[in-house]
């Protein structure tokens, strides 16, 4: 062959590599088919990338509810609903750095034990002789 043909037909050929590969997205099929012809179907929205993540629950919200509980069972006045409020706060925020750190099973359930313990020993600080035994009985009843 003659080298201008030869230069032609290699221009043609990769004009028109060139044009293919653009309707596929440049990069291959993947990224055509998943942008190229709509990029919105079902396929792509199964992807790990488009799946929703459960929210925490913020902690002032899960301690509003334990107080309710148990403001619903003991009767607590006001201060001691406040008392009590502050005491949880801080034992949920001490429980999540627990399961946070790094360390056997065994060191975190003793952890956690000894936090419940104090938790206890605290709460019942604030409450009267008639609050403390039935804040007892709602103690042994979780345990069981």
């Amino acid at each position: 062959m003659k080298p201008i043909q030869l230069f032609f037909i290699l221009i043609l050929t990769f004009i028109s590599m060139n044009t293919v590969s653009a309707q596929y997205g440049n990069s291959g099929y993947n990224n055509g088919y998943n942008n190229g012809y709509g990029g919105n179907n079902r396929m792509s929205q199964l992807t790990p990338d488009h799946r929703e993540t459960p929210k925490a629950v913020p902690i002032d919200e899960i301690v509003s509810k334990i107080v309710a509980n148990l403001k619903k069972e003991i009767n607590f006045d006001v201060l001691q609903e406040i008392a009590v409020t502050n005491v949880i706060k801080k034992s949920l925020q001490e429980e999540g750095i627990i399961l946070k750190k790094e360390g056997s099973q065994e060191d975190k359930i003793r952890d956690m034990q000894a936090l419940s313990e104090t938790t206890d020993r605290k709460i019942m600080d604030f409450l009267n002789k008639d609050q403390k035994e039935k804040y007892t009985a709602l103690a042994e009843k979780r345990k069981k």
